[in-house]
C-alpha cells in the first residue's frame, strides 16, 4: 500500500491548468483569473448623490435655518439643465450627477416641503461633500480588481461587468468525463435481470461534479469488456479534459480498467493500493498529447464518493487553476466516538457535524461503515480523518474534511 498522501503527489505531479480562455463576466462565476485584471474605469465616474433629498449650496446653510427656492429635479440617469446658485436648492435621487453649482445633498428626511412644492426649509447646518459620491471613491483608474490566480466571486463578476469588460481570460471549468463499468449495472429506470444493480455511482459522481463547479459529462456504462470499456474511453478523449470511471481497479477477475488506463497510458500510469478505508484500490494515467488524466476508481459507492473526495476532486481544482484544492480541513470535536482497529490504513469516516455555541465543529453522530452503505452517508457534511489506531472517544479531537458547513435536516443513519 501507498499512502494517501504519496498516491495524490502522484496524480497531481502530472497536471497543470487547463489554458486560459476568453469568457464574459457574467460566464465567469467561480472561474480562476489568468492574468491580473485592473480598472479601465472610475467608480462612480462623477460626481452624485448617496441620497434621495435635495442639493444645495452648504453656504446657504450656514447660519441656521434657512429656506430655498426648488428650481428643478433630477432622477439617476439625467444631467440638470440648470445650476443650483444661492437660495436655491434642486430636488435629486439617489445616484443621479450633482448639478453644477450644489456641494452637498440634504437627505429627505431632514428636509420640510412647503405643499405646493417650490420651498423647502432646512434647519440645520449641512457640511460640504455630505451625502455625495466622489468619482474613484470605490474603484480608481488602473487599480488591481482581481489578481491571477484569484476565483471570481459574485461582487467581483458585478465589478467587472461594470468596467466594461467585455470578456476575461480565466481557466475554464474542467469538462470531466463519467463512466461506470460491470455486467451488473442498470439504469435507473431499466427493468433488471436477476443478480443485477442499478446504477448509482454514475449519477452521484456526476451529482458531486456539478456541486463542485466543473461541467459533467455523462459517458454512460461500460460491460466488464476491455474493447467496451476501451471505446468507452475514447469517446470521453475526444471532448472531455479529464474521465473518472469506477469499478474494474481491484483484484478480480473482471477488473479490467487499470488495464484499460495503462494500455491508454503506458508509463504514466499506476495502479495503487491507497492505505484509506474506504476507496483502497485506485488507478491513475495521463493519455495523449493533451495528457488528460483517467481517474479509475473503485466500485463500491462509497469507495466512489471517498476517492471523489480525496483524489479526484483536488486534481480537478488544479486542472481548473486553483491555488487551494483541498476541502476545509479542521479540528473537530467528538460528541460520539469513533472506535476502530489497526490496519494500517487511515479510515475516512462520515459524520454529521455542527459549529456550536463554544465556536468549535463538532461530530454529532457518525455513519455506519460499509462500502456499499451509500444511503447511510447521504446525510453527512464532514469526513473524519481517523488515523492508525484504535480510535477515538467523546470529547477528543480529530481532523475533519468539511464537505458543507450547514448538516443536512434528516436524521443521518448512524452507527452503534
Amino acid at each position: 500500500m501507498i499512502s494517501l498522501e504519496d498516491a495524490q503527489h502522484y496524480v497531481r505531479q502530472w497536471l497543470a491548468p487547463l489554458a486560459p480562455v476568453e469568457l464574459a463576466p457574467a460566464e465567469s462565476l467561480g472561474c480562476v483569473v489568468a492574468d491580473d485584471l485592473v480598472a479601465l474605469e472610475a467608480v462612480p465616474g462623477f460626481v452624485n448623490s448617496a441620497m434621495d433629498g435635495y442639493a444645495l449650496r452648504s453656504s446657504d446653510t450656514r447660519n441656521g435655518p434657512v429656506q430655498l427656492t426648488v428650481v428643478g429635479s433630477i432622477l439617476a440617469g439625467e444631467v440638470a439643465a440648470t445650476t443650483v446658485d444661492a437660495g436655491e436648492a434642486m430636488r435629486i435621487m439617489t445616484g443621479a450627477p450633482l448639478p453644477d453649482g450644489a456641494d452637498c445633498v440634504c437627505m429627505i428626511e431632514e428636509v420640510e416641503v412647503d405643499p405646493g412644492g417650490t420651498q423647502v426649509s432646512i434647519g440645520r447646518v449641512v457640511e460640504p461633500g455630505e451625502c455625495i459620491r466622489r468619482p474613484g471613491d470605490d474603484v480608481q483608474v488602473g487599480q488591481l480588481l482581481a489578481r491571477r490566480g484569484v476565483e471570481l466571486g459574485p461582487a467581483q463578476v458585478g465589478v467587472l461587468s461594470g468596467q466594461g469588460y467585455a470578456t476575461v481570460s480565466v481557466h475554464p471549468r474542467p469538462r470531466v468525463g463519467v463512466l461506470s463499468t460491470g455486467h451488473e449495472l442498470a439504469d435507473a429506470s431499466a427493468p433488471m435481470r436477476p443478480g443485477q444493480i442499478r446504477d448509482s455511482n454514475r449519477p452521484m459522481l456526476l451529482a458531486l461534479l456539478r456541486r463542485s463547479g466543473f461541467v459533467p459529462v455523462d459517458l454512460g456504462t461500460a460491460e466488464d469488456q476491455p474493447d467496451a470499456i476501451t471505446e468507452r474511453f475514447g469517446a470521453g478523449l475526444e471532448s472531455c479534459d479529464a474521465i473518472i470511471s469506477t469499478g474494474g481497479v481491484s483484484v478480480g477477475d473482471a477488473d479490467h480498467v487499470k488495464g484499460v488506463i495503462g494500455a491508454l497510458c503506458g508509463d504514466r500510469a499506476r495502479s495503487m493500493q491507497v492505505a484509506i478505508k474506504p476507496g483502497k484500490p485506485f488507478a491513475f494515467g495521463v493519455a495523449g498529447e493533451a495528457s488528460t488524466p483517467l481517474f479509475g476508481l473503485a466500485g463500491n459507492p462509497v469507495s466512489t464518493y471517498v476517492g471523489f473526495e480525496m483524489l479526484v476532486r483536488p486534481a480537478l481544482r488544479l486542472l481548473a487553476g486553483q491555488s487551494t484544492l483541498d476541502r476545509l480541513t479542521v479540528n473537530m470535536v467528538l460528541d460520539t466516538p469513533l472506535a476502530r482497529q489497526p490496519d494500517g490504513k487511515l479510515h475516512l469516516v462520515f459524520v454529521v457535524a455542527r459549529f456550536l455555541e463554544d465556536g468549535r465543529l463538532h461530530a454529532q453522530s457518525s455513519a455506519r461503515r460499509g462500502s456499499h452503505l451509500l444511503n447511510a452517508v447521504a446525510d453527512a457534511n464532514a469526513i473524519a480523518l481517523v488515523p492508525e489506531g484504535t480510535g477515538y472517544g467523546v470529547g477528543e479531537i480529530v481532523r475533519a474534511l468539511v464537505l458543507d458547513p450547514e448538516p443536512s435536516s434528516a436524521t443521518l443513519d448512524a452507527g452503534t
